[in-house]
């Protein structure tokens, strides 16, 4: 599905020159300028998630150093699990 165009009308004349500013200095169109200012906007809120579990990730490698990675003993415990069902689309034979 083709992007869908959009028209923004009666923005303010400085809102419009600061953008087209920009867009000189960028050396890019104002539809190009405009199209980045509208895609950081609704990207903003991952970005900000991403940012915060860095820190929190930084936080814990700080106190606990770099932690092992636990697939392969979930795995073997539950491999070792004789009341565990079987899942019948795992079994391929």
């Amino acid at each position: 599905m083709p992007p869908e165009a959009v028209k923004i009308r009666r923005l303010p004349n400085d809102v419009l020159d600061a953008h087209r500013t920009r867009a000189v200095e960028s050396g890019v169109s104002l539809e190009e300028e405009l199209r980045r200012v509208v895609i950081q906007s609704a990207l903003k809120p991952k970005l900000d998630f991403a940012a915060k579990a860095a820190v929190f990730n930084a936080k814990l490698k700080a106190r606990y150093g770099t932690l092992s990675d636990s697939t392969d003993l979930i795995r073997a415990d539950r491999d070792a699990d004789p009341t565990r069902p079987v899942d019948p689309a795992a079994d391929q034979t």
